[in-house]
């Protein structure tokens, strides 16, 4: 689903009609309360519970002039907060945090209000892969104060002099960063529990071969926008080589708004061993992924 950077409008929160399975027309904050995230920690699981959230078009574009945003309507936004208000922490790579601009992940102070209702910290833990700290200073998230960050990389450099706070997951070596270890560490260290990872396409490649990947969150807009050169950045929600085998999933609902579907999967059968035990080169974010201008949904 696309990011919003905008705080939310003053209109109603918009309905969206269940088409699937049959039910009442619901909110999105409604939808995500109803899904139960913190009974969702397995006992002894070593990662935490990992949900992915992108939007395409119909026909398959992650992005448009760059950015994400056009694709989503009113209702992705609101449900794109809503899953941020819901997760101990949000995971993106660099490259996306460079291309949109990443700032605070809750503005809104009635958001951080529930959160902390919810017995989650008023911030979520904004975690970052990068395999070469190739971070501006400007950045708006490291700028901000209350922003609690943590860079998953196998560098041993810093971002330097920045407001927010910020820790380092050190895990693989070189130029790659070892994903499972990394969200096995961030689980122990940080007590995190639920991610919610908004991309971009080469991380989601990455922790869907890594069998990391519990439940995709699919905007899908009625929207045919073409393009397929390269260098326009033409991204699909997933890139990179062929995975080892499509990570099977099963549809758990369908939702609709203004002819915005919004599709909730169980990922099933990973590309991975499915429990997010994979030896480190299968489970590692490789050098083009960590320096791509890859876009989050």
């Amino acid at each position: 689903m696309s990011a919003d950077p905008a705080a939310p409008g003053e209109q109603g929160p918009p309905l969206l009609r269940r088409l699937l399975p049959p039910g009442p027309d619901t909110h999105p904050a409604d939808f995500v309360d109803a899904l139960g995230l913190d009974a969702k920690q397995a006992p002894g699981r070593t990662t935490p519970f990992l949900l992915l959230n992108m939007a395409s078009t119909a026909d398959g574009r992650a992005s448009l002039s760059g950015r994400s945003g056009a694709i989503g309507n009113r209702a992705d936004h609101a449900l794109f907060h809503a899953l941020r208000e819901a997760v101990d922490a949000i995971l993106v790579g660099a490259g996306t945090v460079r291309a949109e601009r990443y700032g605070r992940l809750v503005r809104d102070a009635e958001r951080r209000r529930r959160r902390a209702q919810r017995g989650l910290a008023e911030e979520p833990l904004a975690c970052i892969v990068s395999a070469s700290l190739d971070l501006p200073a400007d950045l708006p998230l490291l700028s901000e104060p209350a922003a609690r960050v943590v860079i998953l990389t196998p560098s041993e450099a810093t971002v330097g002099d920045v407001a927010a706070r910020v820790d380092y997951v050190r895990a693989g070596s070189g130029s790659v960063c070892d994903l499972s270890e990394s969200l096995a560490q961030l689980r122990d260290r940080f007590a995190v529990r639920t991610v919610l990872c908004e991309g971009g396409p080469h991380l989601n490649h990455d922790l869907l071969r890594a069998g990391l990947v519990d439940e995709l969150y699919l905007s899908f807009a009625p929207l045919l926008a073409g393009g397929d050169d390269p260098e326009r950045r033409t991204l699909r929600i997933v890139s990179g080589d062929e995975l080892p085998r499509p990570s099977a999933m099963e549809l758990e609902s369908v939702l609709e708004n203004e002819s915005q579907l919004f599709l909730r999967y169980l990922v099933r059968a990973p590309s991975g061993s499915g429990s997010g035990e994979l030896p480190s080169e299968a489970a590692a974010v490789s050098a083009e992924t960590t320096r791509s201008k890859s876009l989050a949904s």
